[in-house]
């Protein structure tokens, strides 16, 4: 049955939540896209007439279609080419979804999204469904085909994996430009030390190029070995200019509502380095270089107003 106008007009208005959705279950801005366009196929394939509640309908077949990815992603990342890391969105991105409650803004940093790797397919659903939209455990069980108790135990179970052992800290976009721009300062002063005391002891920094651009293949852990890490990133050198086809200009932004660092180079991010803030320091240094996972960043970049840079690296 070809669905009509106001069909259609149904489904573009739960758009933008599905997206929300699909991003946070599969870390993945093109595989969300992918996921959200495979729900609309099924939606024009369904007696829409005979469905009583769209939104709840919509949100069991993009699940359904997340958890099958997950379970075939999780085979893929096991011959992934160094270390896997999410996609990280830049501010203003609506794919980030709601961000009115602290578990909002927590279900989507660029922390938590790294963490929930840890969770199996249906802990990862039921987290994000319940934390970063709210969901009663009784619409969770019935999207799931789970009891009701099993969704409570399931979140609880899951909070606890992505808890991670540090209280992280929630930064505003003004404190998140100063705490990039006292990072960088102490990334190029040419010594380490004052790079170490913006650590936490046991910060660990990861890199995923994708096996397209260098990366760690393994985290640097300690604060003395992630501070030479990164020292030695900013440090110039004709080399890295060569690497990489110039002298991109280095930001401070917001990245999945956490302090970020930017390389931008013709107008192409090639670089978002998050940074995880906690009441003891920089707790973790994250670099997103795989070219495949910044082209959102990209299109989100060309579209905002975003001055001059802080300085040119290498």
């Amino acid at each position: 049955m070809a669905l009509t106008a106001n069909d259609v007009d149904r489904f573009e208005a739960s758009r933008p939540r599905l997206e929300a959705i699909a991003y946070r279950l599969l870390g993945s801005a093109g595989e969300a896209e992918d996921a959200v366009q495979e729900t609309f196929l099924r939606w024009q394939a369904a007696e829409v007439d005979r469905i009583e509640v769209p939104e709840a309908w919509l949100t069991k077949a993009l699940t359904n279609l997340c958890l099958n990815q997950l379970t075939s992603a999780r085979a893929r990342r096991e011959t992934y080419v160094g270390q896997w890391l999410p996609e990280p969105l830049l501010a203003g991105d609506p794919m980030l979804g709601p961000a009115e409650t602290v578990e909002q803004r927590e279900s989507v940093s660029y922390a938590v999204l790294t963490l929930m790797e840890r969770l199996t397919p249906s802990e990862r659903a039921v987290y994000v469904l319940r934390a970063a939209f709210d969901y009663p455990h009784r619409e969770i069980a019935e999207i799931l085909d789970i009891t009701e108790a099993a969704s409570q135990q399931i979140f609880h179970r899951a909070g606890k994996h992505v808890a991670g052992g540090k209280a992280r800290a929630e930064v505003p976009a003004a404190a998140a430009r100063r705490i990039v721009e006292e990072f960088l300062a102490a990334a190029t002063s040419g010594e380490t030390g004052s790079l170490v005391r913006l650590l936490t002891e046991d910060t660990v920094a990861i890199g995923d190029g994708g096996g397209k651009v260098p990366a760690g293949v393994k985290p640097f852990q300690g604060a003395a070995a992630v501070a030479r890490l990164v020292w030695g990133l900013f440090r110039p050198g004709k080399a890295k200019r060569t690497l990489v086809g110039g002298a991109p200009g280095v930001y401070a932004g917001v990245a999945n509502g956490g302090p970020a660092v930017l390389a931008v180079l013709d107008g192409r991010v090639i670089g978002v380095m998050c940074l995880e803030v906690t009441a003891g320091g920089i707790a973790a240094v994250r670099s997103q270089v795989n070219p495949d996972k910044l082209e959102r960043a990209t299109a989100r970049w060309a579209a905002t107003d975003h001055g001059e840079p802080l300085f040119n690296a290498f």
